[in-house]
């Protein structure tokens, strides 16, 4: 036998072989979308009930059918935006905690160019949603734009980032969609954004408190580490705030039965997460978080409940 042919007889070494095109964008488009938390909805409808309980008040019980669109297809965008700039700011201290380290960014599979150039892509759509609508709710959104681009850095040296994610960011909505309904900000919107302020401190403090352990490590700050051992009476006491402003708000619009029914079941909830948190174990602690979608949806029952059968 010659040498070509036993050469030629030899098997190949097994060579890596790069993956198709359409399977790397694939795979691409899979961390953007969870560095976007588009596989991750729960931040989406804590942001978009206040939006919803707003949007039937203002319109008394019947929203404007191009501003809900809106408002819908502008929480997602914002708050996948929201997500981006702040994963890009805490790049380097997420990858020390354990709940976070297997973010696209943290875990450098994404990176920070890529991630501001979404953030840019993203708040462009945002931007254009909302030139949808009346001047007055664009300046108010440019504002809360600001205030969110804001939270990441901010809560760098507030004691209390949960409850300016609350004031930046969870209920902003609410003077937004009074602004596009009516074009103006009554006393209710003012008690409205007051109650989704409260509620966004009183969720995300619970959600802090899933990291506790690993934000005094690191030297993060937050409402959880803060209130230190009185977290769960400070929480309840938050929940009982969020909830009389609530009151309020049904007292000035002369609301009845079914928005009040609406609120004890939230209250019925909120009992139901202080059970849950008693004690303080981290994957509690974030059933307790992932809870609160409910009690949104029993506050915007009630309010549709109370205009469907209150014509």
């Amino acid at each position: 036998m010659s040498t070509t042919t036993a050469t030629t007889d030899l098997p190949l070494p097994n060579r890596p072989t790069e993956a198709p095109l359409y399977h790397r964008l694939a795979r691409r488009l899979e961390e953007y979308g969870r560095l976007a938390r588009f596989d991750r909805p729960i931040g989406t409808w804590l942001l978009l009930w206040p939006a919803l309980w707003a949007l039937w008040i203002a319109g008394t019980g019947r929203p404007d059918q191009k501003v809900l669109i809106v408002f819908a297809l502008g929480v997602v965008v914002m708050r996948a935006a929201g997500c981006i700039i702040n994963d890009f700011a805490d790049r380097d201290i997420d990858c020390h905690v354990k709940r976070t380290r297997e973010r696209p960014l943290a875990a450098r599979r994404v990176s920070p160019t890529e991630a501001l150039v979404l953030f840019a892509l993203l708040g462009a759509l945002a931007l254009w949603l909302v030139t949808r609508l009346d001047a007055f709710t664009v300046k108010l959104a440019l504002i809360g734009a600001a205030l969110t681009v804001s939270y990441p850095f901010v809560k760098r040296i507030f004691p209390l980032p949960q409850l300016y994610l609350g004031i930046s960011f969870g209920g902003w909505s609410v003077l937004m969609a009074f602004a596009a309904q009516r074009g103006s900000l009554p006393r209710v919107a003012w008690v409205l954004y007051i109650a989704a302020v409260i509620w966004a401190a009183v969720y995300d403090t619970i959600y802090a408190m899933v990291d506790r352990e690993d934000d005094l490590t690191i030297g993060v700050k937050s409402s959880a580490i803060l209130f230190a051992d009185m977290d769960r009476v400070l929480i309840g006491a938050l929940q009982a705030m969020m909830l009389l402003a609530l009151v309020l708000a049904g007292r000035d619009m002369n609301f009845g039965g079914w928005y009040y029914a609406g609120l004890a079941a939230a209250g019925l909830l909120f009992l139901y997460q202080q059970w849950l948190i008693r004690a303080r174990e981290p994957a509690a602690c974030l059933r307790a978080f992932l809870n609160n979608n409910y009690v949104g949806i029993a506050i915007f029952t009630g309010i549709l409940l109370q205009y469907v059968y209150t014509r």
